[in-house]
């Protein structure tokens, strides 16, 4: 599983705050049923896809700060970062999953509800 960590503050989207990461590692630590993989972000939207590079290297470095303590196992830990749109910014800063959706299929269509 991946924790998504919640670094544009924004009332669209979730996640877990920052300051709560650590505990919820531990918790998961003592989990027989479910394995941390890495950590996600959705930043704020930004026509300058550059904009989102703060945020990405703000989760990489908590990425790489939890997996010093082993928060991944013997592994360094995913960094699920990127969409379309900012994907080439997020593989610069060491996303290993990147969500392209739009490129593949197209723009979503609007659902009125």
């Amino acid at each position: 599983m991946l924790i998504q960590v919640d670094l544009g503050h924004e009332t669209t989207k979730s996640g877990a705050v920052e300051s709560e990461v650590p505990k919820i590692v531990e918790t998961l630590k003592r989990s027989q049923l479910l394995r941390l993989r890495g950590l996600m972000t959705l930043p704020p939207y930004f026509d300058d896809p550059e904009d989102a590079r703060p945020f990405f290297r703000r989760l990489r470095e908590l990425r790489d700060k939890l997996g010093e303590q082993g928060a991944f196992g013997d592994e360094t830990g995913e960094l699920s970062i990127g969409m379309t749109h900012d994907f080439q910014i997020a593989i610069e800063e060491g996303a290993t999953i990147v969500r392209v959706g739009t490129a593949i299929f197209g723009a979503r269509e609007q659902c009125l509800g």
